[in-house]
This record gives C-alpha cells, sequence and structure tokens, in this order.
C-alpha cells in the first residue's frame, strides 16, 4: 500500500483518467468492480468526476461524446513534472508533439496534453492540490502503466531523453521485447514493450486487484467483458474490457517476501 501526499518525481505515473459517454453507467461499473465512490468537480475545460478510495482520490471519470471512443479505448495516464510548461517544450524539442498547450485544471494541478515520436499520447501532471493518484499499489488502484508500440527504439530515446530515464532489460521475460524504465534514483516507473503486431502505440493501465478471479467475475456481471486469468512471471492478470471498449487489465500480486 503506497499513500502519496506530496507531487512525485519528474517522470513518474501520477494520475489516470478516462473519457466516457455515459457517466453514469461507467461510474456503476467501477463502482462494482472497484468500489469507488466518486466526487464531482468542474475546470474550465468542464466537469470531471473524481473516484474516491476510502476518501481517497485515485482517477477521474470524465464525460466525452460518444464518438471521441469509437474504436479501441484506454485509460489516459498522466506524468509528473514540477514545472508543465518546461516539460513540454523539451517533449516537441526531442521529436513529440504538443496537441493541448499547458493550461490548469481549476485548483487541482496544471496539464498540458502530449504524444510520444511514436504516437502513444499521454499527459503532463504538476500537482497542485491534487499531486496525482492519493493512493497506488495497493488492491483497486493504479499499480502501473507500460508502453507496447509496434517499434519500441524511438520511444526508448524520447523518454530517457526528457525524463533522463534508464533502460534496462528483463530476465524474467527473455522471449519478450521489454525495457523497464527508471528514474534516475533507479525506482521503475514502468516500461516499454515492443510489439511487432502492435497497429497503434499505447499506453496501457494495470489495477492491482485483491483477487482477479473475482474481479473478472464482478466486471462480466457488471456489464464488462474479460479474458481468462492467467498466471504471470509478477502475479495472476486477466484483461478486462469496460461497457465502453476500455481495456485494461488487473493483477493479484504475491505477498511480499518476509
Amino acid at each position: 500500500m503506497s499513500r502519496i501526499s506530496t507531487n512525485q518525481p519528474l517522470g513518474t505515473p501520477a494520475w489516470i483518467d478516462l473519457g466516457v459517454p455515459d457517466l453514469d453507467r461507467a461510474k456503476a461499473f467501477y463502482g462494482a468492480l472497484f468500489g469507488w465512490e466518486y466526487e464531482e468537480r468542474s475546470a474550465a475545460t468542464g466537469p470531471f468526476t473524481l473516484c474516491l478510495l476510502r476518501g481517497r482520490r485515485v482517477a477521474a471519470l470524465r464525460p466525452v461524446a460518444a464518438a471521441d471512443v469509437e474504436g479501441e479505448s484506454w485509460w489516459h495516464v498522466y506524468v509528473a513534472t514540477d514545472d508543465c510548461d518546461r516539460t513540454a517544450k523539451q517533449i516537441v524539442v526531442h521529436g513529440g508533439s504538443l496537441l493541448a498547450a499547458p493550461g490548469d485544471v481549476a485548483d487541482l494541478g496544471r496539464t498540458a496534453v502530449v504524444a510520444d515520436p511514436t504516437g502513444a499520447r499521454f499527459s503532463l501532471w504538476q500537482g497542485r492540490l491534487l499531486p496525482g493518484c492519493e493512493l497506488v499499489n495497493e488492491p483497486c488502484t493504479l499499480v502501473r502503466n507500460d508502453l507496447a508500440c509496434p517499434d519500441p527504439g524511438p520511444a526508448r530515446r524520447f523518454y530517457a531523453a526528457v525524463f533522463d530515464f534508464t533502460l534496462d532489460g528483463n530476465d524474467d521475460l527473455p522471449d519478450f521485447d521489454f525495457t523497464f524504465l527508471r528514474r534516475p534514483d533507479g525506482h521503475e516507473v514502468g516500461g516499454v514493450f515492443g510489439d511487432p503486431v502492435a497497429t497503434a502505440s499505447r499506453w496501457q493501465t494495470v489495477f492491482e486487484v485483491a483477487d482477479t478471479d473475482e474481479a473478472v467475475a464482478r466486471a462480466l456481471a457488471a456489464g464488462g467483458a474479460a479474458g481468462t486469468p492467467e498466471d504471470a512471471p509478477y502475479g495472476r492478470m486477466a484483461p478486462i474490457t469496460d461497457p465502453f471498449g476500455t481495456s485494461f487489465s488487473v493483477i493479484t500480486r504475491p505477498p511480499a517476501a518476509g
């Protein structure tokens, strides 16, 4: 379990949100799956809903037009920065794109929407009243984000240049093209997965759950879809799709040694 009360170091995945065409249905689905409760807020860009676990903010839902979620839909990751405007400029310098200029989200923080050179979208988050997810790495919260893309080389160079990440291979997955992304302090923030059959580059979100099989059953009962749970090197995982076609994964990690 990790409680977050201060802004995360540069490059750390700090926040997630999801655009949905039916907010009430989304709240019902994720409430049934994760036990989330909700807090309604608004900003210059429109209303949004904060998702709460035990009163702490762990994600957000945004109402969007149905046309905006046609095709594949993914949870959107926000990466921490102490200067949103400066980091946005660095992203462009190193071959990325600025899709939405830096702007304030009420009194919570400052953000910009960007894309890396492979086309994977993400946002920046300069926390003010909201440092980002206030709970992580425990059941029903964010546990990790990984980038899957057909050509991982440019992505790896980009994230290393912009966020000063180091790149390490993964001996646990020798048959996969996977590289860890680590901050200068050695902390692992995610990874880049080379998938030659992927049709687009996307950041993928994984939520921790207490029991993967039970989470799959809850998702199905709430109107979602799910794949068969499987044991992986880091825990028991399953892919889940919400009623709007949003894909993500859940994992039950083994108890910590000792």
